[in-house]
């Protein structure tokens, strides 16, 4: 991926080395989540997506609360490679979703991206990079803590500058989803459902996340043909290893779809690529197919 050279963004926020949150656990609703809840969700959403704090605290009805102070953001535009980079593909999302929002009549609303260590208090809860990077609709920011591109590089067999791209643009697309309407509106359907259906629910908002990666990978090809060979299959297998079937049988753990939150390996592969090939919107209604 050939990314060296081009707009870094204005919206990236550089926390590293100040401190992160403080504080005890997060609290849900008034009373500590435990370790219980942390692992539950955790292992819902350590392959990356909206912050698992929101979700407890959306299928709770309550409000999550920390006791951390939000912490100023060091000067952007660090010179580190992997701070540059990110801030690089942050600007191309910005500059491929303000087009396709104009062209749509709106206004695209850029996210603030924000790079932590270890914890970082958020408007949805005390963040950990135990939880892999993760959007915040409460205060539009998406968090990453760098070191989780070793996870994905290491543990999840997922290398690649594209596979790391592909992860914020999957979070960006979060963000899209939030600024359409989309996150309130199953926030909503989730109170009212059952944990299967509301995991079910889950899939098809990560799905959605997925085809909308792919639909920037499009437009983003299209306007700096910067991606080389063997970069699409970076951002493939990096979809593959983080399926929710994936991770339960790596996990040395019994497949129960009934569990899944974030599709099996195939369908999120599936979506990006369906997402990607047109690089249309339309195409990325995951809320209406019978299958996904």
């Amino acid at each position: 991926m050939k990314w060296e050279g081009h707009r870094e963004s204005d919206n990236l926020e550089d926390a590293r080395g100040g401190g992160g949150g403080r504080g005890g656990l997060p609290m849900l609703g008034g009373r500590g989540i435990g370790i219980g809840g942390i692992v539950i969700a955790l292992l819902a959403s350590w392959a990356f997506g909206i912050n698992p704090l929101t979700l407890l605290g959306a299928l709770d009805g309550s409000t999550v609360q920390t006791d951390g102070q939000q912490q100023p953001p060091a000067p952007t535009h660090p010179q580190d490679a992997p701070a540059r980079f990110v801030s690089v593909v942050l600007a191309d999302t910005e500059d491929v979703w303000s087009k396709l929002f104009q062209a749509g009549g709106k206004t695209y609303q850029a996210p603030k991206l924000r790079l932590f260590e270890g914890r970082e208090p958020t408007a949805c809860g005390m963040g950990q990079a135990a939880m892999g990077p993760f959007y915040c609709p409460g205060d539009s920011k998406v968090y990453i803590d760098l070191s989780f591109y070793q996870t994905l590089r290491e543990r999840l067999g997922a290398p690649g500058d594209f596979a790391q791209a592909y992860v914020i643009a999957h979070e960006v697309g979060h963000h899209v989803q939030h600024l359409l309407g989309i996150t309130q509106k199953v926030e909503a359907a989730r109170r009212r459902q059952s944990e299967e259906a509301a995991n079910a629910t889950s899939v098809r908002v990560e799905l959605q996340a997925d085809c909308f990666a792919g639909v920037w990978a499009h437009h983003s090809q299209q306007s700096k043909g910067w991606l080389e060979a063997g970069d699409v299959d970076e951002a493939l297998n990096a979809a593959a290893q983080i399926g929710d079937d994936t991770l339960q049988r790596n996990a040395g753990r019994a497949v129960v779809p009934e569990s899944f939150t974030h599709g099996t390996s195939e369908q999120r592969q599936r979506w990006f690529k369906r997402g990607m090939a047109q690089g249309d919107l339309r195409d990325c209604d995951t809320f209406s197919a019978r299958q996904i």
